[in-house]
């Protein structure tokens, strides 16, 4: 408030400065001056006066706790007349606030006797209160605690009171808050990505136990996964889960189904000469962005999902290469690892894609996912060659025409961007950003009913969308087989998990 007064001050003299300097007006000008003087000197005490009145007011509820007042609203908060059942936990966690307000206060001034007495009561209420969250949760003897501590804030306040020393340690304590939830932040941010790059030791024990009885089989039994003439799904993994893979569909083949299992290590053609981001990868920039702690680009909690491992994984980029993969097939229906399919997905071979690539279930709203969500337009390649508004559309389930593919060369335009963005100023990294650059103008909208995302990080996911759904997406951290998972989505995948399997048995894997 004495701020607000000096720079009212300031103004008057400002304004006043531009008048003559006859008699008349120099009288006038000092009685409004001394008016304005008044007004802010009433203002301020009024404001003052405020303040005391809240205290006042805190401190006599304090001493009137009782089991029939424990319905109010604590005092200590502008809304001091609400209903509302854990009244008690707040007033108590507002009277610790106060209390260490006037501690500070009072080590300051050296009030040894009631500095002693405020720790030895804001002990006390601290151990009451403990991990309270309610009021059901507090023993009936708090109520004496709360009103011993409104005792001791009354003869602080007696004592120690100064408006300008109050606010300045609830200002100082606020700050504190606010730098320890930013930290907290940080630290579950981290924790999460750490959590979501783990493998439960239940699905780590299948993968080991599944690789060691493949590698066991006979020769002639190891690729006996079907007949090619039939429906095909093709799996492509890595060297490590490849056998696991292979054992598991002879374990279990899939009805009239073929799986047809590949191992990207042996794609002799996919190497650092041909592929721009694996030689990216191999570069020492890259390296130390990836695995230094102290790189300036990780500093910040935002990256640390970019340093998770898929994105060094050529697995993540294949998606780019399907008509190399696949050099005889026509059209291909691509899934992600985390989708749930609940639906015949026949459907979507008969789906028109008007002569574009890429069919696949747009994901922007009024002023989210769109393009500007994902690349830099202060860069004058992204500005000219895209629109900052453009709808974004999500990977996980899309439908690929690999004729079109080919003639619009739509891995050759990949190269393009992935070799402009060697120093990652187009977009950070991961599949999406490129992804949206080469199809762009070449991707045709399918139906949301057919791709329902966020089951990894979004919780209000409608229901309806997620039961009518033909695919299900937990693209997000919390994955339905970690423990972070979000409950209330987990169940559309664990009910197609078979707990009796005798593999799932043996690594104790269940619900």
């Amino acid at each position: 408030m004495e701020s607000w007064v000096k720079e009212f001050k300031y103004y008057i003299s400002v304004g006043l400065a531009q008048w003559t300097d006859s008699p008349t007006r120099l009288a006038r000008r000092q009685l409004i001056e001394k008016r304005k003087e008044k007004r802010a000197t009433e203002l301020v005490k009024q404001d003052d006066e405020v303040i005391v009145k809240l205290e006042d007011l805190a401190i006599e509820r304090s001493k009137s706790v009782d089991s029939a007042v424990l319905g109010k609203y604590n005092i200590w908060r502008k809304e001091n007349e609400n209903e509302n059942p854990d009244s008690t936990v707040r007033l108590m966690r507002d009277q610790i606030i106060m209390a260490r307000v006037y501690l500070g206060i009072a080590k300051m001034k050296n009030k040894l006797q009631l500095y002693q007495e405020l720790q030895s009561q804001l002990k006390e209420s601290q151990r009451a209160l403990g991990d309270a969250t309610s009021d059901a949760d507090l023993h009936r003897s708090d109520h004496e605690k709360i009103k011993a501590m409104g005792q001791v804030l009354s003869k602080a306040k007696e004592q120690l009171y100064d408006c300008k020393l109050v606010t300045g340690k609830l200002r100082a304590m606020l700050q504190t808050v606010d730098e320890q939830v930013r930290s907290l932040k940080k630290q579950s941010t981290f924790l999460s990505q750490l959590a979501a790059k783990t493998i439960p030791n239940g699905i780590h024990c299948l993968s080991m136990r599944l690789t060691i009885d493949y590698y066991l089989l006979p020769p002639e039994k190891e690729s006996s996964l079907g007949d090619p003439s039939k429906h095909v799904f093709h799996l492509v993994t890595d060297k490590l889960n490849f056998g696991a893979m292979n054992m598991w569909f002879l374990l279990n083949p899939p009805g009239k189904a073929t799986i047809n299992v590949e191992n990207v290590d042996e794609f002799k053609w996919l190497n650092s000469s041909y592929c721009p981001v694996l030689r990216q990868l191999e570069s020492a920039t890259m390296k130390e962005y990836y695995f230094k702690a102290g790189h300036p680009t990780n500093s910040g909690a935002s990256n640390l999902k970019y340093r998770n491992p898929k994105y060094l994984s050529m697995l993540n980029h294949l998606r780019f290469y399907l008509p190399q993969v696949y050099p005889k097939l026509d059209k291909i229906l691509f899934l992600d690892d985390d989708i749930v399919v609940q639906k015949d997905l026949t459907g979507l071979w008969a789906v028109n894609l008007q002569g574009k690539v890429n069919g696949a279930v747009e994901t922007c709203g009024e002023s989210f996912h769109r393009f500007d969500k994902y690349l830099n337009f202060s860069n004058p390649h992204i500005a000219k060659n895209f629109d900052p508004n453009a709808c974004g559309w999500a990977y996980g389930m899309n439908m690929f025409d690999l004729k079109v593919w080919k003639k619009k060369d739509i891995t050759g335009i990949y190269h393009k961007w992935q070799n402009l963005n060697e120093d990652r100023v187009l977009w950070k990294l991961g599949t999406l950003p490129p992804g949206l650059m080469t199809f762009y103008g070449l991707t045709h909208p399918l139906n949301k009913s057919w791709h329902v995302l966020g089951l990894g990080y979004n919780p209000s996911v409608d229901h309806s969308e997620i039961e009518n759904a033909a695919v299900v997406h937990y693209n997000g951290n919390m994955k339905p087989w970690l423990e972070i998972a979000m409950t209330k989505y987990r169940s559309y995948w664990t009910k197609y998990v078979k707990y009796n399997h005798p593999y799932l048995r043996n690594c104790k894997l269940n619900e």
